[in-house]
């Protein structure tokens, strides 16, 4: 089978691992090889044939909207082959393991280690949170062109609360297609902005890794999102 990721070099590993422990989150730009894009997007297509709209508020992140349409990980295991196994794959998880310090294990629940969220629809958007499982890598399929388009990740690190989205304290960041992003996103309050226009899409698989030394917080929150 081809390459799906692109390999980082040691010695530039060594620097994002730096800039990931000080900012919680780290761009990973062309993670996805050609190929790998090819083949992921192909499988995004097919599963969003038996994905669900999601259209509420989330009362357990203060009452987020959630505009979007999921497949959980209970779902993706029983229908696919390849995203379990890219999940699991060796390499990448060596590859979390130089970016993060910590070797990466996969969540115990499966409803939660690999899902799919697509916005579609102007005013789609996934809003304020943070994860019960301390790692999140973002694979990115689809993405606006431009960030005038939304869909822009907004993040916080260490947040104290949701509100410090909201504080003057948020960054955002914009990816392109093949694209990726390494987040800690237990302790990161982060949302994607709306989608400000029609014919604007953003596919993305979200990875969700723990490790031993972590006691995951328990929400409702991907049941209520996934199941």
């Amino acid at each position: 089978m081809p390459a799906l990721m692109a390999r980082i070099p040691q010695d530039q590993a060594d620097v994002a691992r730096h800039r990931f422990h000080a900012d919680s989150y780290l761009p990973l730009p062309g993670l996805l090889t050609a190929d790998g894009l090819d083949a992921l997007r192909e499988e995004a297509r097919r599963l969003e044939r038996i994905a669900r709209r999601r259209d509420f508020t989330m009362a357990c992140m203060d009452g987020s909207p959630r505009h979007m349409t999921t497949l959980g990980g209970q779902v993706i295991a029983r229908e696919s082959r390849l995203i379990p196994d890219l999940y699991a794959d060796p390499v990448l998880l060596d590859l979390l393991g130089s970016l993060t310090g910590e070797r990466p294990v996969p969540v115990p629940d499966t409803l939660e280690r690999h899902v799919l969220n697509i916005l579609h629809r102007k005013g789609d958007t996934h809003g304020a949170h943070t994860d019960d499982y301390p790692y999140a890598l973002v694979l990115f399929l689809e993405a606006p062109e431009t960030p005038a388009d939304g869909g822009l990740l907004a993040h916080a690190p260490r947040a104290a609360s949701l509100g410090d989205l909201d504080a003057g304290q948020a960054r955002a960041a914009h990816h392109r297609p093949g694209d990726a992003y390494l987040l800690r996103s237990d302790t990161t309050a982060h949302r994607v902005t709306p989608l400000t226009r029609s014919g604007v899409r953003r596919t993305v698989l979200n990875f969700a890794y723990t490790t031993g030394s972590v006691t995951p917080r328990a929400t409702p929150s991907a049941r209520e999102l996934y199941a």
